[in-house]
């Protein structure tokens, strides 16, 4: 009897051991695999542009918005483009979030070819991977503020269960959860920015967009909205925005300036 126990004591044995030799051969691959996927993922650019040119209008009468345009940049920064007015950041800032298509070159998300897609799939890509903030807010004004940052997680193809939850965190975060019930018109400029961005973050998008954030805003409210900017790169979000404000490009992580159609510095 002992010796029949014993002999099933060290087969049981035997068996863990087996298994856990399994289990430690069969992890290292997956683990190799998920290393790789993590190096690949922070070597891969959020953003890239290369050789971008968009023209519009054919023969003599074509303008030249972009000329060949190159930049690259990795996830969780928050970064400028600047210059005058006709300069191309904001017909650059369109084609990086798939609301235009260059005339010649590629843009690319995530190492991911957007600029080649069918207008469907660009949509596809903006309304899940992509959040867009507008100079003028953009807010439905009969709608609350709750109910336009509700909209937008609809345009996105958010599961209705999500809304409410989603909708509130986002509303918390820019820290007017206390507003939510309050119309547009009943909530200053920086406020309303601030429900713009809660919109562009509620579906949790990889990339921000932003087209002059701050330009109707005074500098205290600008101030808020780059405070904002900021918290949101630390949560790991890229932030790319178009600007005239000297104190933003103080503030970003990187400039690129325009002039032209071309990008002509970087800092």
């Amino acid at each position: 009897m002992i010796y029949s126990i014993s002999t099933t004591h060290l087969f049981k044995r035997f068996q863990i051991s087996v298994l856990l030799y399994l289990r430690l051969v069969i992890s290292i691959p997956i683990l190799k695999e998920v290393l790789t996927l993590k190096t690949y993922e922070d070597q891969v650019p959020m953003v890239q542009a290369i050789g971008v040119t968009r023209v519009f209008g054919k023969g003599s009468g074509a303008v030249h918005a972009l000329r060949g345009a190159h930049l690259s940049i990795p996830r969780g920064r928050l970064v400028a483009l600047r210059g005058r007015s006709g300069s191309g950041k904001t017909t650059l800032l369109n084609i990086l979030g798939a609301l235009d298509h260059p005339s010649e070159g590629a843009v690319y998300l995530e190492g991911m070819e957007i600029s080649r897609l069918s207008e469907s799939k660009r949509n596809e890509v903006r309304r899940k991977q992509i959040g867009l903030i507008f100079q003028s807010f953009a807010l439905v004004p009969y709608m609350s503020a709750y109910e336009n940052v509700e909209f937008g997680l609809r345009i996105s193809g958010i599961h209705p269960n999500q809304y409410k939850s989603l909708a509130e965190e986002a509303l918390d975060f820019v820290g007017l959860k206390p507003r939510m019930k309050h119309r547009p018109y009943e909530l200053s400029g920086g406020e309303q920015q601030r429900v713009a961005i809660a919109r562009a973050i509620a579906h949790k998008p990889k990339l921000i967009l932003a087209d002059e954030p701050t330009a109707e805003l005074d500098s205290r409210m600008g101030l808020q909205v780059l405070k904002l900017f900021k918290d949101l790169v630390q949560e790991g979000m890229t932030i790319i925005l178009t600007t005239h404000d000297l104190a933003i490009m103080e503030i970003v992580d990187k400039v690129y300036a325009l002039e032209d159609g071309t990008i002509v510095d970087e800092g």
